[in-house]
């Protein structure tokens, strides 16, 4: 083991075989992120957070019959948002990409699609919106949309979000190891806990920073003293807070393994915000195998290794979600940038 650098993007598509697609409303100021497979991938996740919004995510643990997915959505607007995964799931199901219960052409396949959603309904964007939420046709376009490129800060899923007392947003970042295996994350990071040490721009995960990826600050100026919280939200509620993330490799694991690593994958959170997995957080992780590689054996050390890179990649994503957000136009929500 000799480390590990960025991959050439710096992002969770320097995965083989994903694609991100991307969608949001700036009047509502909500979005979507759909991480989409090439082809069907083992998934599992890991629930930390004392408040989570999730669909399918029972259908992931080893034991149940279902093996693999076609997508993950990623989506602001709370319980509203979870509608989303049904506009991923009809652009699939049109593609006859899915879960296939029989072989006859006039039965519909099913797309598998898991989710998680973050409370991003009291940011002052148009929630007026009847019984027409706009999320299903949110999924729908940014399945759509997939591609290599993922826009950081201030979109998909992280378009309506805020972290601590700052602008929120996506964030992604990869790591590439010395065999050529490959691990990256992406998050919508609403966290109720800080990004920033208090009194401080310094990010709590600059020690895992790599090239400069979210201001290069260094890490001297982290320090806090216990139940010191900094730029924590004030007066949380239920459901209100949430990181929400996917963490990817093109290793082949198996559900077990994937489960493995999507519990390490949650130590990135508690690198990059202070507090974290609170009673009114949801954050949830998921975690996809993309298995393009054979993993390096002995097998169990290389799930270990994953794990750990997981979790680097998950810190360095929220950071790089924070750094790259920008406030919206008119808001008087503060972003990273301008703390002095």
């Amino acid at each position: 083991m000799t480390g590990a650098r960025p991959g050439p993007l710096n992002l969770i598509t320097d995965v083989a075989g994903l694609l991100i697609g991307q969608a949001h409303d700036d009047a509502v100021r909500t979005g979507v992120t759909v991480i989409l497979p090439d082809v069907r991938a083992v998934c599992a996740c890991d629930v930390r957070g004392g408040a989570p919004g999730t669909r399918e995510t029972d259908a992931l643990a080893p034991e149940n019959l279902v093996d693999a997915v076609d997508a993950v959505v990623l989506s602001g607007g709370s319980v509203y948002g979870l509608a989303a995964a049904d506009g991923v799931v009809a652009f699939l199901g049109a593609d006859r990409r899915g879960y296939q219960l029989a072989s006859a052409p006039d039965i519909p396949v099913a797309p598998v699609v898991p989710a998680a959603i973050l409370f991003d309904l009291a940011n002052g964007g148009r929630k007026d919106w009847g019984l027409s939420p706009p999320y299903r046709d949110l999924g729908l376009a940014a399945a759509r949309a997939a591609d290599q490129t993922v826009a950081l800060g201030a979109a998909g899923a992280g378009h309506g979000a805020t972290a601590g007392g700052l602008k929120g947003g996506v964030g992604s970042a990869s790591a590439v190891t010395a065999e050529g295996f490959t691990v990256g994350a992406i998050a919508a990071v609403n966290s109720f806990g800080s990004a920033v040490a208090p009194g401080s721009r310094t990010f709590w995960a600059a020690p895992y920073e790599l090239d400069g990826e979210f201001g290069g600050l260094g890490s001297a100026g982290l320090r806090a003293a216990p139940d010191e919280w900094g730029r924590a939200k004030s007066a949380p509620g239920a459901r209100t807070h949430t990181t929400i993330a996917c963490v990817a490799t093109d290793l082949a694991l198996d559900p077990a393994e994937a489960r493995r690593v999507a519990i390490m994958a949650q130590d990135g959170l508690a690198r990059a915000l202070r507090p974290v997995h609170a009673p009114f957080d949801g954050d949830v992780v998921f975690v996809l195998s993309t298995a393009r590689r054979e993993p390096p054996e002995p097998r169990t050390m290389t799930v270990a290794r994953v794990g750990a890179l997981a979790a680097d990649c998950l810190a360095r994503a929220v950071a790089r979600g924070v750094y790259e957000a920008r406030s919206w136009p008119g808001s008087d929500t503060p972003c990273w940038r301008d703390l002095k």
